[in-house]
């Protein structure tokens, strides 16, 4: 429990020490392929989330999910890419698999769909190659281009919002 804390303690200051300023440099491509970093810990409706997004004209094809929990049961059954805090290293990397392809991609949008600043979360969204990445107000502000103040909850205006200045800013 201790080892735990200090681990989690010296990955936060790695964080820190990182420079969190998102580029300014956005594409100004259409966006194709899209991003979804997710909380699980307290959103559920990640189905409902992701197809909300394809009734709005994304293709199910271009959308790459990576769920976050804060630890999975041993015999819950999952089958999506995902990771816990345990995969959090001492310095702040996270070395499995599916993290490490999600953090690669060059994905035209990338949607952080998670209100609370959690190192595992702020890692992925900071080490992503995305162009363009999207999120809520109440996370560090350095960290997206464009913020959405809504609550995770209600995941039904935050699509709303993420499209109607998606149009305005011709990105669709």
């Amino acid at each position: 429990m201790f080892l735990k804390f200090f681990k989690n303690l010296s990955a936060k200051r790695i964080v820190k020490k990182k420079a969190l300023n998102v580029t300014t440099d956005i594409s100004p491509n259409r966006i194709q392929t899209v991003g979804v970093l997710i909380d699980e810990t307290y959103f559920e409706h990640k189905h409902d989330f992701i197809k909300l997004l394809i009734e709005y004209g994304f293709l199910p094809e271009n959308i790459s999910v990576l769920a976050y929990k804060k630890a999975y049961k041993k015999k819950e059954e999952v089958n999506y890419p995902h990771f816990s805090k345990k995969d959090v290293s001492w310095m702040g990397n996270i070395d499995k698999e599916d993290v490490v392809y999600f953090k690669a991609q060059p994905f035209d949008l990338l949607i952080n769909y998670y209100d609370l600043k959690k190192t595992p979360l702020v890692i992925v969204t900071h080490s992503s190659k995305a162009n363009f990445k999207v999120g809520f107000s109440s996370v560090d502000k350095r960290l997206n281009h464009f913020m959405i103040d809504t609550k995770v909850e209600n995941y039904q205006l935050f699509t709303e919002e993420l499209f109607k200045y998606l149009k305005i800013l011709n990105k669709i």
